[in-house]
């Protein structure tokens, strides 16, 4: 990626007219992108209105919630996109594009940011406004709780925030921070209505449907919202439909049960595609496959075992036999193709001699560690199984342990040495802030390093985009170098259509912006 992406004049100021003029062209935007979707060059013409979707996603059973802040899996946020709306969110560079807000600018110090809400209606009708806002963030940061966004808003000040008119929010910050606009396009930092606390009977949102009907673990119908401020959708409905083995998914949709299935597996996406019978969505670049080390304990407390084991992998090899082809060569950083990305250091390849020299000088021939698997993400155990063939080229012992499911993500936070890891699209920001700071709640690899958070904060602080780009420049080469993340691939996000379905963009990362768009879907 360019070190200066378009999308960052943004963050400056005097920003208003070409915020205003992103936002309005958004809506265009996402129309040109459904003609590159299943069967969108097939001359079918325009969208069409009516009719009902359903989409198949898996579930978290009779405990789901319709509360946009509490969500934590796919189907939660799919569902909350149709419901709700936030201020912003991320393009498929992962820049921060306006949804509710229509502008942002900071001042000369970036502690305080003027954001601009768009004219755009609640399903009662009431109009969205800035205390609106200021409630919903408020209620996420609210410590008793525990919302998916709260570590998101941290850097702004809530307390000193303000409206400073119907549609305007005065943001003030704890320290200066060039990219909060990555802050409003946070994961489930979502709009709700000023004392909004009822979200399963009668949810009030601003987004393109609203609700008809929910039934926990099994469905959830919503209808079009006429009023919708970037275009009434052309569905009359969408529903929701539950079914967590992808088995279950594939035969709903083969079936006609469905029209849409959400994370079909590599090798699933082979058999059908080009088959005729569904059409095969995918979404390149969603998700980094990596392994992660602990560099805080031994063996990886000594970076030339690190080294060593960057050295092991055969990315080509991990990415066939894992994913079945389906993705990109890793290089060991997070965020291939996101603003801001390491482009410049050269692309790691197997090399088992220097990998046996590396360890034989580090005191480790004969080396013998435990790779954490499990089946909770597509490839988990199959690339377990790759790399310990791997390293026992190069003279490693590697026993694969595989987990539970339902505690893995947990356990491997605090316990083992190396594990199977897996990250959806972000910011590389956000990557860094959340997973590589001294006090990050999810540092997997336990990267502790008070001059790296300093880099950070640098970065943060830096006004000009090329300037900040420097910085991360130094922090991604100082993690290639010596960092716990062994980032063998990037994989496709898989989505499986019925032939009727119009209008899925194949080329927005999951979690983004035109992820899970329902509202420009249509049936042919």
């Amino acid at each position: 990626m360019p070190h200066d992406p378009a999308p960052h004049h943004l963050h400056r100021r005097g920003v208003l007219t070409a915020a205003t003029g992103l936002a309005a062209g958004l809506g265009a935007l996402a129309l040109t992108g459904c003609s590159s979707g299943p069967g969108g060059a097939k001359g079918d013409g325009p969208p069409r209105r009516g009719g009902r979707l359903r989409a198949a996603f898996a579930g978290g059973g009779a405990g789901e919630t319709l509360d946009p802040h509490l969500g934590n899996l796919f189907a939660d946020a799919a569902r909350a996109k149709a419901l709700f709306d936030k201020l912003a969110d991320y393009g498929a560079d992962l820049t921060a594009r306006p949804r509710l807000a229509s502008a942002w600018e900071s001042n000369a110090s970036l502690d305080r940011w003027k954001v601009t809400l768009r004219e755009a209606t609640f399903h009662n009708g009431k109009p969205v406004t800035a205390d609106d806002v200021l409630y919903s963030y408020r209620r996420i940061a609210d410590p008793e709780r525990a919302f998916r966004a709260k570590a998101s808003l941290e850097p702004i000040d809530l307390k000193a925030s303000r409206a400073v008119g119907k549609r305007t929010v005065e943001f003030v910050l704890k320290r200066p921070t060039a990219e909060f606009p990555h802050v409003l396009a946070a994961f489930g930092a979502y709009i709700v209505p000023d004392g909004a606390e009822e979200f399963d009977r009668k949810p009030v949102g601003s987004g393109p449907f609203r609700l008809v009907s929910f039934a926990p673990g099994r469905s959830t119908v919503l209808r079009r919202y006429e009023d919708y401020w970037d275009g009434a959708p052309y569905l009359d409905e969408l529903e929701f439909t539950v079914a967590n083995e992808e088995a279950a998914r594939v035969n709903a949709l083969i079936g006609g049960q469905v029209e849409y299935a959400h994370e079909l597996n590599p090798t699933t996406a082979r058999a059908h595609e080009g088959k005729g019978q569904i059409e095969i969505v995918r979404l390149r670049n969603s998700a980094m496959q990596a392994f992660a080390m602990k560099t805080d304990r031994p063996p990886f407390d000594d970076k030339r075992i690190r080294e060593a084991f960057f050295l092991i992998a055969d990315r080509k090899e991990l990415i066939n036999g894992a994913l079945s082809g389906a993705g990109d060569v890793g290089n060991d950083l997070f965020g291939k193709g996101y603003a801001y990305y390491a482009t410049g250091l050269p692309q790691r390849e197997q090399d088992l001699d220097r990998a046996r020299s590396l360890l034989r000088r580090a005191g480790a021939d004969g080396l013998k560690v435990t790779l954490d698997t499990s089946t909770v993400a597509a490839g988990f155990t199959e690339a377990a199984g790759i790399f310990r063939d791997q390293a026992a080229k190069a003279g490693v012992t590697v026993k694969v342990r595989t987990g539970s499911k339902d505690s893995y993500w947990n356990d491997i936070l605090d316990s083992g040495t190396l594990c199977c890891y897996r990250s959806g699209a972000m910011p590389i920001e956000s990557h860094i802030s959340q997973r590589l700071l001294t006090d990050s709640t999810t540092n997997a690899t336990a990267w502790r390093h008070k001059d790296f958070d300093a880099l950070y904060r640098q970065a943060q602080s830096t006004r000009d985009a090329k300037d900040r780009a420097g910085v991360y420049a130094r922090m991604q080469r100082r993690l290639y170098a010596e960092g716990g993340f062994l980032v063998w691939g990037f994989a496709d996000w898989i989505i499986g259509t019925a032939r009727t379905v119009r209008g899925v963009e194949s080329t927005a990362p999951a979690n983004t912006l035109d992820w899970a768009r329902f509202d420009k879907v249509w049936l042919a």
